[in-house]
């Protein structure tokens, strides 16, 4: 969540940051006013609580001169403002639930460099690699959802039949090669990144700390018996790893990276393309994350992003960097940056990967702090993370790139390391 006292202290600079995102003012101003309101009951409420302490005094004292009858009107008075108190008390709690609600709603600032847009559509390209529409032949136009069934190795119709529409199945080759994706990624991070295997069933106080609740409850999967949610992605448990902790400076920054299965709902999909791997409601990923001192965090969200592009270029894939405008921003999002890979028989541009800084938005919500080496306040860490590969889209990128004109799929070379010696795939 943001740090309130931005909205304290220059109203009309948080407005007019918020607003880059289409935060309705009105929203803001109920957060201001909720807050005033809360700050004065609560000093209220101090101030008798005060006096209620001083009659309790006056009081003892009324009684031990003797003075009955003294005391038995200052204790009612101390009753009275007790009563007060306690009216004030609950007056409080509500107002500071309202402010709660409203700062778990409101989403981070963007940075002062991230371009302004409407949507997606206005997202810059800041680069282009390996990118040539011309140089893809009629073999490789071949679309990954054809291509994968004649090969054997994705079987999307058994898996419909198994657990429903949007889920996908790979099979034989097609698994070894998901498989040796995700190895091949945690390989690549593992000289600076600690690598956890986390829960994938997490709490709601695990998934409101990322920023996915209360605004993403609709895509993600809830099991209501058991009061947990499935993961949408990695960067959920690992961001709540440090959940109310007190860092050390001297930990910063704390590198990690996960391979998890990841679910998605994807409520909001009505109308787009679900064919093949393109979007499914389960898929494995491995992602990086970081938490930093915020000094630290510029450079860390630079090595991110390349570490992301360095494993889509490995592969030999043609792929593009987009940074992300503010209409395109998410929630919790102070800058991010997309890579996509090239299809070229779906003749798309498919997002293998996505980078982001959340400043100190998450960890507000999650309670990492950290305390200085040369003492100072305790601060809130700032984390990042980003998709150092997720496997489906990345894969159907593999599979009409690397299309034969036999029909065949040569496996890169990356990636032969990990596939137990199959350098190609061949029709059945």
């Amino acid at each position: 969540m943001i740090d309130i006292r931005r909205v304290r202290d220059d109203f009309e600079a948080a407005a007019a940051s918020l607003a880059r995102k289409k935060v309705d003012r009105a929203d803001l101003e109920r957060l201001r006013d909720l807050d005033a309101k809360w700050r004065e009951v609560t000093s209220t409420r101090d101030e008798l609580r005060a006096e209620v302490n001083t009659l309790s005094k006056e009081v003892g004292a009324a009684f031990k001169a003797g003075d009955k009858a003294k005391g038995e009107r200052l204790r009612e008075q101390s009753r009275l403002r007790g009563d007060e108190v306690q009216a004030l008390e609950a007056e409080a709690d509500g107002l500071q639930e309202q402010v709660r609600d409203l700062l778990l709603r409101i989403p981070n600032f963007p940075a002062a460099d991230v371009t302004d847009g409407a949507g997606d559509e206005d997202n810059p390209i800041v680069r282009t690699v390996g990118y040539d529409p011309d140089q893809y032949e009629e073999h490789q136009r071949v679309p990954h959802w054809e291509v994968g069934p004649a090969l054997g190795i994705l079987d999307n119709e058994r898996a419909a039949k198994i657990s429903g529409s949007m889920f996908a199945m790979l099979r034989g080759p097609g698994a070894t090669m998901a498989r040796a994706m995700c190895q091949f990624a945690l390989d690549r991070n593992a000289d600076v990144y600690e690598e956890i295997r986390p829960p994938t069933l997490v709490t709601t106080d695990t998934l409101t700390a990322t920023g996915q609740l209360p605004k993403f409850a609709d895509d993600a999967y809830f099991i209501e018996r058991d009061d947990l949610w499935l993961i949408p992605t990695a960067e959920v448990p690992l961001t709540s790893l440090g959940r109310d902790e007190l860092v050390d400076e001297a930990d910063l920054p704390m590198r990690l990276m996960a391979y998890t299965p990841c679910y998605r709902r994807e409520a909001g999909s009505a109308g787009r393309d679900t064919r093949g791997l393109l979007r499914s409601h389960e898929f494995d990923k491995v992602e990086t994350l970081a938490y930093t001192t915020p000094e630290q965090a510029p450079a860390m969200l630079d090595e991110i992003l390349e570490r992301a592009i360095g494993s889509v270029a490995a592969f030999g894939l043609a792929y593009r960097v987009l940074e992300i405008c503010t209409g395109d921003l998410g929630q919790s999002h102070h800058k991010q940056f997309d890579i996509e890979v090239y299809a070229p028989g779906a003749d798309l541009w498919l997002e293998a990967s996505s980078v982001s800084w959340f400043t100190d938005y998450q960890a507000r919500r999650a309670n990492i702090r950290f305390r200085r080496a040369d003492g100072g306040p305790i601060e809130f860490v700032h984390t990042l993370n980003g998709s150092a590969l997720a496997v489906p889209r990345v894969l159907a990128a593999i599979i009409e790139t690397n299309r034969q004109p036999d029909g065949s799929v040569v496996v890169p070379e990356a990636l032969r390391p990990y596939t137990r010696g199959i350098e190609r795939i061949t029709p059945r």
